[in-house]
């Protein structure tokens, strides 16, 4: 891999990433337990999680797989220690194992489809790994529970999909800005 291709990374854009996927983890790990579910098929931390995906796709576009990949490992440490003081341990695990496997599938994939049309690597990449870290999730943290968590990651699931779809228009808007590889501005 011709790692030139891609812009370092600072420490401080570094921690800004970390920061920023740590409070969108967190938040939703808050907004996904019982108290706060929509209604019997949906939680807010399915609108709120796929946001995630967008912040790994604009990372691994910018500053190639290997950073993406530091990013999700520190930002997976942060946001399981962090879950643990907002959330149930029990959740807090889960989120950690959905989080790190839904992650680096999604960088490995759309690394796989970076150089195809533009919306094609973020598009794949992220519903494979929505459902990926949904099923995951949601059978770790619910299971031989009384939360219906087959009915809530079915619901969830098609709301992260249609979000992840929705989300192609801002990585487009962003991929010339925030996401642009250092190939791409000569």
């Amino acid at each position: 891999m011709n790692t030139t291709r891609f812009e370092k990374m600072t420490t401080n854009q570094t921690l800004l990433a970390v920061a920023i996927m740590g409070l969108i983890i967190v938040s939703s790990n808050i907004l996904v337990q019982p108290q706060f579910h929509i209604n019997a098929w949906l939680t807010w931390g399915a609108i709120t999680y796929p946001v995630c995906f967008l912040v790994t796709d604009l990372l691994n576009r910018r500053f190639g797989p290997s950073r993406a990949r530091r990013v999700v490992s520190i930002g997976f440490i942060f946001a399981v220690l962090a879950s643990y003081a907002v959330a149930d341990s029990r959740i807090a695990i889960a989120s950690g194992v959905a989080f790190l496997t839904a992650q680096l599938l999604d960088i490995l994939v759309f690394d796989k489809l970076r150089d195809t049309s533009w919306w094609k690597a973020p598009f794949i990449a992220g519903w494979l790994a929505a459902i990926i870290d949904t099923f995951l999730f949601f059978g770790v943290a619910f299971a031989g529970t009384e939360v219906p968590w087959v009915t809530l990651a079915t619901g969830d699931v098609g709301i992260k999909l249609i979000i992840n779809a929705m989300l192609l228009a801002p990585f487009r808007v962003l991929m010339w800005n925030l996401g642009r590889p250092r190939s791409a501005q000569a």
